[in-house]
């Protein structure tokens, strides 16, 4: 392992003072009642919020300790006690060395940002309804874990484990806080650091977050109302996983959705009135400044020397031995160990350093009864860390919005202050850190200095629909191209890529009824239909050409292959990755072995919609084909390999395709297609699927949850869903109580306990 230098600055918005006591429970104690429907659903209800957390936080812990513990222990910088500094840590978008994490994770704790953020009142720091959220949510979980026993607990994962114990507020604050950062600081963690494990002990990348992401207006749905699809694609393993559940405290709060884990609100989902989803956008989260250094420890702002602070942090390792490091701070935030000369060193300003305001935006936006009440929660909190939003009501107003955290880098600061990136493939301006003129700017609507507000914001709203499946902001309605927004938010006039034209083709079809479904426009069982229709785009803007090349040449110059039964098995697929799709894997193979670009029609600017298209006729085209065929052959694979042989999770068989196809319920896997025919296990894809329909009399909703609702391997909730998924089913999700006093399969518990056990 490599040990350079660590050079981190702490971005703390607000000077030290002492932390705001823990909210309690008017008369001490907690009561909560849990009634789980079929799939182990939770349907939670309190008098208020601390009983509300605590019922919430009792039963995760029934389904999930310890997935919560571990990544307890990454947030206090504890795993290199426990796991060894050079094993991978727990991190499901991007792991690092245990090492790397605890350094990190201990600089973010030792700068007090946390602290100081909940002496703060609301917008900026938490609500009191939150604080109290929180609070019972800590106390539900260690009422569990003490009734239950470490010794005890039901997921062999964590039984007995050292490392399993209560948890604190505080940690739930970091787990909000990393939340916010987890697009900007915390994957940058070796960056930062410096500490790296050795080259090859890293395994590939993993998938970033995704998502597709429809709000229907009622000018497109049969019944008048709005309806929301919601497909996020975030990881199958670990904290950013979503639980499934509905939070009720009676005439205040009534919502149901998914919630990732170690979190007390719901991220996406609907109550009565109102529904809401996020895809993650291309906005920019954090500026690089470039710091001219007067010597080894400070650096210049408008000719005068600035000392960078410094932070010690201290590691704990297996033998009880501390591993030290020191940090390093600037004016901007933390300074990477990448890029660092003797004339300059770069500085990471992250907008979302200090951001707890997701958490009541999306306890706001839960209790809103109408889009202009979602929109005025937004505008309140402006704590969105990476996502837009689109949602919509029961009056048929469909609505986007970037309302993500972006720093105020406008189009003429970035021209006059701009420099190159020292770290390739750096997606973020690089500014010249040497004068305060290239400070971020401000503008007067924002919650917070250093951030648009809300005026700046790419926003849409429609009577039709709105969509977005992590494309920029500019197609989201083709009807209406969003331009003129700052390019900190993303590129206008780009290529969409498939899988965003394949959504927008989707819905284009609906409305024409061209998609074979019936009449045009969206009911709840049309939208579910097409959604789930799997789709691979490529293959349908390729195959003709493909065709037309086979019956021209059955083989690839200079190759032994012969392609005659691959190209009969491609022509007679129909093109949908189903589990039986005979060709969907073949074609797979041959498309990420094709030459870029292999279009035949290169992307036009003003024709977004039906370019690119057509496939290349040239020698490489031809042998990429050539070479999947040998790889099948070679192997023993039959070229008639589907979906459902090749892919999985927890040994059920996945439908679906990848990203680079153009498929909207996209899968990724950890590698490539093994000699024995079968890709690693699925760890990214469609995650919490709701279909939901807003009505005069009341939602309507269908959901799955890809990955079942616990990762404890002993669960029968563990796979159930995902079962259902894998063969296309969908569970008619409970709302009311009548409903929910419906289910054959109901279990109902009261739960109590004390404020103590939250401490």
């Amino acid at each position: 392992m490599k040990l350079r230098p660590l050079v981190i600055a702490l971005a703390l918005l607000t000077p030290a003072v002492a932390a705001v006591p823990a909210a309690e429970a008017a008369d001490g104690s907690y009561t909560a009642t849990i009634r789980r429907t079929e799939y182990g659903i939770p349907h939670i209800t309190a008098d208020d919020y601390g009983g509300l957390g605590f019922g919430y936080g009792y039963a995760f812990a029934q389904d999930n300790l310890c997935t919560l513990a571990s990544w307890v222990v990454t947030l206090r910088g504890e795993r290199s006690r426990y796991f060894g500094p050079l094993a991978e840590s727990d991190d499901p978008a991007k792991p690092v060395a245990n090492l790397a994490s605890d350094v990190y994770y201990k600089s973010v704790a030792g700068s007090g940002v946390v602290r100081r953020l909940l002496a703060r009142p609301a917008p900026v720091g938490p609500s009191g309804e939150l604080r109290r959220l929180v609070d019972g949510y800590v106390a539900g979980y260690n009422r569990y874990l003490a009734d239950t026993g470490v010794a005890n607990l039901p997921d062999p994962t964590c039984r007995g484990k050292a490392w399993v114990g209560p948890i604190t507020a505080t940690d739930m604050w970091h787990n909000l806080l990393d939340l916010s950062r987890m697009l900007s600081s915390s994957p940058l963690k070796e960056a930062i650091t410096g500490i790296a494990g050795p080259e090859d002990e890293k395994p590939p990348p993993r998938p970033a977050a995704g998502s597709n992401a429809w709000a229907l207006g009622r000018q497109v749905t049969r019944g008048g109302g709005g309806m929301v699809l919601a497909d996020p694609h975030f990881p199958w393993q670990g904290i950013r996983r979503f639980y499934q559940v509905q939070l009720t405290i009676p005439g205040v709060l009534d919502v149901s959705g998914g919630s990732l884990y170690g979190t007390p609100v719901v991220q996406i989902g609907h109550n009565a009135k109102v529904a809401w989803t996020h895809t993650v956008s291309h906005a920019q989260r954090f500026s690089v400044y470039r710091l001219a250094l007067a010597d080894g420890r400070s650096y210049t702002v408008d000719g005068r020397a600035e000392p960078m602070g410094e932070q010690e942090v201290e590691v704990t390792l297996p033998d009880g031995t501390v591993s030290a490091h020191t940090l390093l701070t600037s004016r901007y935030g933390p300074v990477l160990a990448a890029g660092h000369t003797d004339e300059a060193a770069y500085a990471l300003a992250d907008a979302n350093a200090a951001n707890l305001r997701a958490a009541d935006e999306w306890l706001a936006m839960a209790r809103a009864g109408s889009v202009d009440e979602l929109r005025a929660a937004q505008r309140t909190h402006q704590g969105m860390p990476f996502v837009h939003t689109l949602a919509t009501d029961v009056s048929g107003t469909a609505y986007f919005a970037d309302t993500s955290v972006v720093p105020h880098v406008g189009d003429a600061a970035a021209k006059r202050c701009a420099e190159p990136s020292p770290v390739p493939g750096l997606d973020a301006y690089v500014l010249d850190g040497s004068t305060s003129a290239c400070l971020w700017g401000r503008d007067g609507d924002a919650v917070v200095p250093g951030i648009f507000g809300p005026g700046s914001q790419p926003t849409l709203v429609r009577a039709d629909y709105v969509a977005n499946s992590n494309n920029t902001y500019w197609m989201t309605n083709p009807a209406k191209p969003l331009t003129g927004y700052p390019k900190a938010y993303g590129e206008t006039g780009t290529d969409l890529e498939p899988r965003p034209r394949a959504g927008l083709d989707m819905i284009a079809r609906r409305l024409s009824g061209a998609d074979g479904l019936g009449a045009p426009g969206f009911t709840l069982e049309t939208l579910q239909a097409t959604v789930r229709g799997k789709r691979n785009l490529t293959f349908e803007l390729m195959r003709d050409d493909l065709l037309k090349m086979c019956r021209a040449d059955r083989s690839s110059p200079g190759s032994r292959a012969d392609v005659r039964e691959a190209c009969r098995t491609l022509g007679t697929w129909d093109g949908r990755a189903t589990l039986d799709g005979e060709g969907a894997i073949l074609w797979r193979e041959f498309f990420t072995r094709l030459p870029h670009p292999a279009w035949r029609v290169p992307f036009d600017p003003a024709r977004p919609l039906t370019t690119p298209r057509g496939l290349k006729d040239d020698p490489a085209v031809r042998q990429a084909l050539a070479d999947a065929v040998l790889f099948f052959r070679s192997n023993g694979i039959p070229l008639t390999l589907t979906p459902g042989q090749a892919q999985s999770y927890s040994s059920i068989p996945i439908p679906g395709c990848t990203e680079g196809e153009g498929c909207f319920d996209r899968v990724r896997m950890r590698g490539p297609l093994g000699v024995d025919g079968r890709y690693p296990e699925v760890d990214t894809g469609s995650s919490f699927m709701m279909a939901v329909e807003l009505t005069p009399g009341g939602p309507r909703a269908r959901t799955v949850l890809t990955y079942s609702l616990s990762a404890n391997p002993a669960s029968p909730h563990h796979t159930d869903q995902t079962a259902l998924f894998s063969r296309g089913g969908w569970v008619t999700e409970r709302f009311t109580a009548a409903e929910i006093a419906a289910d054959p399969r109901l279990r109902t518990v009261t739960v109590r306990g004390g404020v103590d056990a939250g401490k």
